[in-house]
């Protein structure tokens, strides 16, 4: 189970459960006869057989061409097509051989996609479920206006995980209703950091909307990492 650290306008704060909810689907495909398809690995070649792997091996175009045809070394019939079972992630160098020792670097571009500064990468750490709670930082937006701004990626629902926790995220959820709005949640001790869900994860801005019916709610946690601009015309 997830969790998430959040804090109401009153700043009380409590540990819920966040989880995602997928809707059903409608329409399910099957193979002729009936059954279930499913997506399976297999192996397009060894690397002993990649071209530039058999062109340094035997040294000239010319001398690769005249091996294809006697010997037929890019094909490897033991082992092309195996299906692959698990597997695990490595980085190569330019030789084709597993480098046991990476450095990541970050590339950061301009609005124009020009690369202005190259740094070494450092992962962000989660911050959803840290020892500080998302800040109820008081900023709404209008649900109109939200739809128009932001591009919404996922959604997260909160949950309660006892009866004082149902109570916390009522009074949220119904006091977000009465205003129609969503509320802007931020991270850190000012609440202005974007939400990390996962160590190395994607920065998200976070929106809780919040519905009432009767004695039941529904909070959700919408994440963003796009803003939708107006498209400026020139008259010529």
């Amino acid at each position: 189970m997830r969790t998430i650290n959040i804090s109401n306008e009153k700043k009380r704060d409590a540990v819920v459960s966040m989880e995602s909810k997928k809707s059903p689907r409608k329409v399910s495909f099957v193979l002729q006869d009936g059954s279930t398809p499913f997506n399976i690995k297999f192996l397009k070649a060894p690397i002993d057989v990649d071209p530039e792997i058999l062109l340094k091996k035997y040294k000239t175009p010319e001398a690769l061409g005249e091996a294809i045809i006697k010997e037929d070394p890019e094909i490897d019939p033991e082992h092309t097509g195996m299906i692959m079972r698990s597997t695990n992630r490595v980085y190569l160098k330019n030789d084709k051989t597993v480098s046991f020792k990476v450095k990541l670097m970050e590339s950061v571009k301009d609005p124009n996609g020009e690369e202005k500064e190259v740094r070494t990468y450092s992962p962000k750490p989660a911050n959803v479920s840290s020892d500080i709670p998302l800040k109820w930082t008081g900023k709404l937006i209008p649900k109109n206006q939200a739809v128009k701004k932001f591009v919404f990626s996922r959604k997260y629902q909160i949950r309660h995980v006892n009866g004082l926790t149902f109570d916390f995220l009522y009074d949220m959820a119904k006091t977000l209703q009465e205003k129609d709005s969503l509320l802007f949640l931020g991270a850190g001790k000012t609440g202005k950091e974007p939400l990390v869900l996962m160590e190395g994860g994607s920065p998200y801005r976070g929106f809780l909307e919040g519905r009432i019916k009767g004695d039941t709610y529904c909070l959700m946690l919408h994440l963003s990492n796009m803003e939708l601009k107006e498209v400026a015309y020139e008259d010529k």
